[in-house]
């Protein structure tokens, strides 16, 4: 079928109008294939993830990282993009020193974000094919969501609900065998 696109279109759950390669703070939430708990059930796929993670910043010199969790079926982590907009010496975000290194390019949230998840799923891919393992080789759900951090008291919130997200993780809703049922996905995941 030829693409047609009043027919063939995912609803975007970007702001509209906000240009999202702009210097700043971004909160982002990855969410697993159909909410299944692969992390759980995949240490060496949850490793993947930490180590691609971590990696951002080797790919994108004007990136830098903060707090972040891996959860049994999802991800949280906080992107921080210094670009050419912003003026030498501004802090970002709990960053006053931050300055990139070398020659670089300022890249958009969803380029970063893109980039690590395919890297991500390039691993498990080649994890499955050398250790047989019978599995999905793409976890990730289409798309993401995303927050711009506005402010050094919503940093600090988002930071703690992070770091508190696995004590929450025994009432979350989408804890399948806390609750003994399928998840409901909220409206902005689907």
């Amino acid at each position: 079928m030829k693409y047609d696109p009043d027919i063939h279109h995912r609803r975007s759950i970007r702001l509209k109008n906000y240009d999202n390669s702009l210097s700043g703070a971004y909160f982002v939430t990855l969410c697993t294939f159909d909410r299944g708990c692969y992390f759980d059930q995949f240490h060496e796929l949850r490793n993947i993830v930490d180590s691609q993670w971590r990696r951002i910043p080797d790919r994108f010199p004007s990136v830098a990282l903060d707090e972040y969790v891996i959860m049994p079926n999802h991800f949280h982590g906080i992107i921080m993009i210094h670009g050419r907009d912003t003026p030498r010496g501004y802090p970002l975000c709990g960053y006053p020193d931050f300055e990139p290194s070398g020659k670089w390019e300022q890249p958009s949230l969803g380029e970063i974000v893109g980039s690590f998840k395919s890297l991500c799923v390039n691993g498990w891919l080649k994890v499955i094919k050398e250790e047989n393992i019978n599995a999905r080789g793409r976890f990730w759900q289409e798309n993401y969501y995303e927050h711009v951090i506005r402010n050094e008291e919503e940093m600090d919130r988002i930071r703690q609900y992070i770091a508190n997200n696995p004590l929450q993780w025994a009432f979350d809703r989408e804890n399948r065998v806390q609750n003994n049922q399928q998840p409901q996905p909220e409206k902005w995941m689907v």
